[in-house]
């Protein structure tokens, strides 16, 4: 009934239903010292409960809540009972539900009170939470992840806001400035750790990263504390970007090498091994460099020897903006060209973690990127080392086959990765390095694995298609896999382009699927073996 004393139309009551349920929410309505209580059909649905079996989640002791919520709920509903008290109730808690379920409910009510201040009636609304709950807890857990991995990584990493001042630090950066917890450092500016002499030009260091979008990297700077002391760094400085491209300010990654200065200007006759160490610093720093985001390639080279020339492409569609596969192409020598794809476990943060670990890894390893055991060998060992110290199980699929234009030879190894296929002048395709005897363990399980080799005879001229399993694993409706046309349609484009062709392999993947977008990230590393143009 209204408060003009008319009763609500039938009409009217079914309208306010469909509203609340399309709300997701639900009404209650409780005579305070009851123990009945009025539950709306959605939160019947919530509490999965017929309407006379309902029970009042407000009574003591409160049975029906959780009981890691059962303090806090009482809390609250004590509060609006007191005389005087606030006049909502805002709660949200874990309600036990008629299948003997948990299910999250966030619970506002208001407050009537008598002219003593005495609530007599209490009103509101409960929405179903759990969902959300569910994300947070899981964003909370990848946040937990991520931030093991950049405290045990041997480097100082910092955020800085448009002031320069601290808004995260890892604890090797703590560990630095002698203190407890990164949080004493947050807020805090180069001035109030170093004098002048170093602040001020690390300050205009950093506005020209963010003036000009550009990174400063592999920098020593000379530190000068506070208190006197003197230390040398290695740094590098990047612009912080928001998720909508404008600069909320640096991150930069530090690596202490004040022994190594000093143990120069003791003598110069330790200049060399001064080197040595600056080197091995350089390489960490490309390691840290990256545990934001991944840099992409500068293109591809272009190769002609022995009467052969290679032409290139590739595709590459993240489904998030942390992306979790990649390929390189890696130029060994005049006769030998290095072709590299690789698929890390998931997506997203954790997956573009161990992305950035395998890139500054492979830059580590480009001396033995001729034989392509050893060098799967050490991404895995550097890799699996990494992921041991932070505790964290991770891996990754890789591929990774030496083209040797001289001989003729197609020389390759697999971590657990799916080989390519090969096409040739007339459309007849084959897949190699798919035997799976001859795979070695994915990246990162474990140390010390060893990678087979095998070797495949050139086709010239010839096509070779690398992929992930973007590709591979993409269903259509009825739980098809899209692997088993891969082959085909790589056939069936033989005459074409290599553009046009990974074009059409993208299209022909969402088609098969019906989807608009991929499900998961997609790379694809094409290269055409061709005669020379001067054979």
């Amino acid at each position: 009934m209204s408060k003009s004393g008319k009763f609500i139309a039938a009409d009217q009551v079914e309208r306010l239903e469909l509203a609340l349920r399309a709300s997701n929410e639900g009404i209650w309505d409780w005579q305070v010292g009851r123990p009945g209580i009025y539950y709306t059909r959605r939160i019947l649905e919530f509490l999965e409960c017929g309407k006379g079996h309902a029970p009042n989640i407000f009574l003591a002791p409160y049975n029906q809540v959780h009981e890691e919520d059962r303090p806090e709920f009482a809390a609250a509903l004590d509060a609006v009972m007191n005389a005087g008290g606030p006049e909502t109730l805002a709660v949200d808690a874990r309600v036990r539900t008629g299948s003997d379920g948990w299910r999250w409910l966030r619970i506002r009510g208001s407050v009537v009170r008598d002219r003593s201040g005495n609530a007599t009636r209490i009103a509101g609304s409960m929405i179903d939470i759990s969902m959300r709950k569910a994300t947070e807890a899981q964003l909370e857990e990848e946040r937990h992840l991520l931030r093991q991995l950049i405290d045990r990584v041997p480097l100082q990493i910092y955020f800085k806001n448009r002031k320069s001042e601290f808004v995260m630090v890892n604890q090797g950066m703590a560990d630095w400035q002698g203190l407890k917890s990164p949080a004493e450092l947050v807020g805090k500016h180069d001035r109030d750790l170093y004098d002048e002499a170093h602040w001020r030009p690390a300050e205009r260091d950093e506005h020209e990263v963010m003036r000009t979008g550009r990174a400063i990297t592999n920098k020593l700077e000379q530190e000068t504390w506070n208190n006197e002391k003197e230390t040398w760094v290695i740094t590098s400085k990047f612009p912080w970007l928001g998720s909508n491209g404008e600069i909320r300010g640096t991150f930069g990654v530090s690596s202490d090498v004040t022994q190594l200065v000093r143990a120069r200007q003791r003598a110069s006759s330790l200049a060399e091994e001064l080197h040595v160490r600056n080197t091995a610093y350089e390489e960490e720093l490309l390691l840290a460099r990256e545990i934001q985001q991944a840099f992409a390639g500068s293109g591809f080279p272009d190769v002609e020897s022995a009467g052969v020339r290679l032409d290139f492409g590739s595709r590459h569609i993240p489904i998030s903006g942390m992306a979790g596969d990649f390929h390189e192409v890696i130029r060994i020598d005049e006769n030998r060209v290095g072709l590299l794809i690789c698929d890390v476990m998931g997506h997203g943060v954790r997956s573009a973690l161990v992305v950035a670990m395998l890139r500054g890894l492979l830059e580590k390893s480009r001396a033995q990127a001729g034989s392509p055991a050893t060098f799967l060998a050490g991404l895995n060992d550097g890799l699996a080392s990494i992921l041991r110290r932070a505790g964290v199980t991770m891996f990754a699929t890789a591929f990774y086959g030496v083209l040797d234009l001289r001989k003729r030879e197609f020389v390759h190894a697999s971590a657990g990765h799916p080989g390519p296929v090969w096409c040739g002048e007339d459309g007849s395709t084959r897949s190699t390095g798919n035997d799976r005897g001859t795979r070695g363990p994915a990246l990162g399980l474990f140390g010390d694995a060893s990678f087979p080799e095998s070797t495949t005879g050139l086709d010239v001229p010839g096509r070779l298609v690398l992929y992930t399993d973007g590709v591979l694993e993409a269903e259509n409706p009825d739980g098809e896999l899209f692997e088993r046309h891969l082959a085909g349609l790589i056939g069936e484009q033989a005459g074409r382009p290599l553009e046009t062709a990974l074009d059409t392999i993208l299209r022909s993947v969402l088609a098969f699927s019906g989807n608009r977008a991929f499900d998961d990230d997609v790379c694809l590393l094409g290269c055409d073996i061709l005669k020379a143009r001067t054979a």
